[in-house]
């Protein structure tokens, strides 16, 4: 089975991301950030930092005698945040199964903000976060919840469960590896970790047009919304998805409905 890719970002989609996420991811972890209770002087990573809003906002909350760090895997992206950079404020290409290069207890908070659920392998990435969180720190999760799937996802897999898309090997999800509750709390309690707390809460967004959900989703996931079809099939498989998504219009715009998993955990 193929899985997500890192090559098909561009400089488009980046750029479109930075414009869109202002909307919606960064407000999203504008919650999970005031779930963490981040305080000045503190110093804390952000993994999956993408463009660097989120990253930006926690800089003024940890103030000069604090820092933050983000790392993301797609160059791109780290190149747009890296603008964004100042005296406590930093941004590198990394990934999240390979934080060797932080030291043992240097992080009071570390948070993954939409990030988890494009994680195949889970238990890595979180055992190293352990490492890196200082005793007492505490570890924020974002992340979609794999039961409660939105239209678009919906609509999506119905679409490429037809022919001729059957015929190409997407990867699991879309690209997305998703858990549900009962997993994550799992996989933390396996990493050593103490749940704080865990819950999964609706989550709802509209956008102006099917068009503009598709554009969202290609931007957010960096290219693999239907990146493993070839160029002509993707364009078609787009047109279905807009023709379907139209049912779930409604004065805000299209409807989008589905449920994401907020976690806060301690390294013991």
């Amino acid at each position: 089975m193929s899985t997500v890719s890192l090559t098909l970002d561009t400089q488009e989609l980046a750029q479109h991301y930075e414009r869109i996420s202002a909307a919606h991811q960064f407000k999203g972890g504008q919650m999970l950030i005031e779930e963490l209770a981040i305080r000045p002087g503190e110093k804390v990573l952000d993994v999956g930092s993408g463009t660097g809003l989120l990253a930006e906002y926690v800089a003024g909350l940890v103030g000069p005698t604090g820092a933050i760090i983000g790392v993301d895997p797609l160059p791109l992206r780290i190149a747009l945040a890296q603008a964004k950079g100042r005296a406590n404020l930093s941004f590198k290409v990394g990934t999240a199964d390979d934080l060797r290069e932080f030291p043992e207890a240097g992080f009071d908070v570390v948070y993954l903000n939409a990030v988890f659920h494009w994680l195949p392998e889970k238990l890595e990435p979180l055992r190293q976060i352990y490492r890196v969180l200082k005793k007492g720190g505490r570890l924020g999760l974002s992340t979609g919840s794999k039961d409660h799937p939105n239209q678009l996802q919906t609509i999506k897999a119905q679409v490429l469960a037809r022919e001729p898309y059957s015929r190409y090997l997407e990867a699991s999800g879309g690209g997305m590896y998703r858990v549900s509750a009962d997993e994550l709390r799992s996989l933390l309690s396996q990493s050593g970790f103490a749940v704080q707390k865990l819950e999964v809460r609706p989550h709802v967004r509209y956008h102006p047009s099917p068009q503009a959900a598709i554009e969202f989703a290609e931007a957010s996931s960096f290219g693999n919304f239907l990146g493993h079809l070839p160029e002509a099939l993707r364009t078609a498989a787009r047109e279905e998805i807009k023709r379907e998504l139209e049912q779930f219009r409604t004065p805000e715009g299209i409807r989008r409905e589905g449920g994401r998993i907020i976690a806060i955990a301690i390294r013991s």
